[in-house]
């Protein structure tokens, strides 16, 4: 176990490595191109065995102890560790970014973006991989943050130089954004770690903020919050992600919504909550207050996209549903309630699966018209998919139910229980705010399901016969096997939330209690 976490952390880096040196002559294919890709898809299926081997391993009677650990003296002068562990809060997510970088590598190889060279596509890939399982997996405050950086310059560059129309510029102010909110939290990890004495994050945790002064915590939680809510995205500091949805890749849209999201609502949960608590109970209601602004401000922005005659570009419109749906993760972290902050990780992988999901359809449905316009896909000609290319109509039709939270489904039980936390927050925080977000939250899942089914509606249905005959292909192989495992995992978790919760909750009871319980 020790050794498969460290594998799976270590093993991107030394495969981006290997993706940039030449092929051996009997593993070359049909040309370096393809083998590359193929080195990429190897890679990334490994990963995803060492993770689900480690999930095989894990004891799901003690999810609540941190397991896998490894905890090696690193810095000596500053106390800095390497030191690696998971246990329920963690574990989801280090699953599931290991099978959306799978599905990413597998549909690449079919079908890669335009850009530069496919060896350097595939060693950013992997790099991006690897800086994201390290944040699921690292214990350590400073390592946290260099996990937490990592990230972004293969991201730029994905975007950068294989995405759409005005790439550069969306490239620029996605690494602007959240390099400005990194240094503030960088400030925040060293405020923490020089009054404590320590990095560890497991030691912080257990001491529950016992060491910290209230006036230390407030400042930790004001530096640290602003870095962790630009890359959540929370309302006001969302505006980078719209651009950068809209000039990414397909498979960087899927990755940045499904996982690099997740790693700031993850540092919430996993820094914040255990280490500084009376300093979130301070920001608590402020943080309920942007979350519920967010729900709403993001519905009505799909809702203005969605509407005919305005020009909404699809990817654009998922993007701004993103900040509504992180939004109830935010409030369900809020609450400082276990029902509520076991809704906002419920909601993470939720919107991971479904909104990774959507990212992949509209990114097909472009290949295939041409355009995300909104109004052009519901023209004259129409899409029609329901006519043209029933199994993909089908599956969007399914992305968009799932995404508005119908019963059944994986998006239903995040933000019902993050409502529900809401409706009970902890105690000292202001019942008649959290009552308020609570109204604010619900009325936004009307909003939801108004521009899903109008996108549906616009989308799929339409005479197939109007206008002028267009031939569109239906789901191909590749797509069939990157999409169905989002949709399996959908309904599995829709249907058995104990999946998820059964992991989680024993871990965020001990957590939010300091360790003792």
């Amino acid at each position: 176990m020790q050794f498969l976490l460290a594998f799976i952390v270590a093993a991107p880096l030394l495969g981006s490595a290997a993706a940039l040196l030449p092929a051996p002559p009997g593993l070359k294919g049909k040309s370096p191109e393809q083998a590359v890709l193929r080195h990429g898809v190897t890679v990334t299926g490994v990963i995803l065995a060492a993770a689900v081997a480690l999930t095989l391993g894990f004891d799901h009677d003690a999810p609540s102890r941190i397991q896998a650990t490894t905890d090696i003296s690193w810095i000596q002068a500053l106390n800095v560790r390497i030191h690696l562990g998971v246990d329920g809060i963690s574990l989801p997510l280090l699953l599931m970014t290991a099978l959306l970088f799978f599905l990413c590598a597998l549909y690449s190889y079919f079908k890669l973006p335009a850009g530069p060279s496919p060896k350097a596509f595939v060693a950013l890939l992997l790099v991006l991989e690897s800086g994201t399982l390290a944040t699921f997996a690292v214990l350590d405050l400073l390592l946290f943050f260099l996990a937490f950086e990592m990230v972004l310059i293969p991201m730029y560059f994905l975007i950068a130089r294989w995405g759409g129309a005005q790439r550069q510029a969306a490239a620029w102010k996605f690494i602007l954004y959240t390099l400005l909110g990194s240094v503030v939290m960088l400030l925040g990890l060293l405020l923490i770690g020089v009054t404590a004495g320590t990095f560890d994050m497991v030691a912080l945790a257990s001491d529950n903020g016992r060491e910290l002064s209230h006036t230390t915590q407030i400042l930790a939680v004001l530096a640290i919050g602003i870095g962790l809510a630009v890359k959540t995205p929370m309302w006001p500091l969302h505006s980078w992600l719209p651009d950068a949805h809209t000039a990414a890749p397909t498979v960087g849209s899927v990755l940045l919504a499904g996982v690099l999201l997740k790693m700031g609502t993850y540092g919430f949960v996993r820094i914040l909550l255990p280490i500084t608590p009376d300093g979130m109970a301070t920001f608590a209601p402020y943080l309920g207050a942007f979350a519920a602004v967010g729900i709403v401000y993001g519905s009505l922005a799909c809702l203005a996209l969605a509407r005919k005659g305005n020009k909404g570009d699809l990817k654009r419109l998922i993007a701004y549903s993103s900040v509504g749906h992180m939004g109830f993760v935010l409030l369900g972290i809020a609450s400082m309630t276990p029902t509520g902050v076991n809704g906002a990780l419920f909601a993470n992988i939720a919107h991971g699966l479904i909104t990774g999901l959507l990212f992949f359809l509209v990114g097909a449905l472009k290949d295939r018209y041409g355009t995300a316009d909104l109004d052009t896909l519901a023209g004259a000609t129409g899409a029609a998919l329901y006519g043209r290319a029933p199994r993909m109509g089908a599956f969007l039709a399914f992305a968009a139910v799932a995404s508005l939270g119908l019963p059944g489904l994986a998006g239903f039980w995040g933000e019902m229980l993050a409502l529900f936390g809401a409706f009970d927050a902890a105690e000292g925080l202001s019942r008649p705010a959290f009552l308020t977000y609570t109204a604010v939250g619900a009325f936004g899942t009307l909003l939801t399901a108004a521009y899903l089914l109008i996108v549906v509606r616009r989308v799929c249905m339409g005479d197939p016969k109007a206008g002028p005959e267009l031939a569109v292909a239906d789901i191909q192989h590749y797509e069939f096997a990157a999409w169905t495992p989002l949709v399996a995992l959908t309904v599995l978790a829709g249907l058995w939330p104990a999946v998820l919760l059964g992991l989680t909750d024993p871990a965020v009871q001990k957590l939010l209690a300091g360790g003792n319980s």
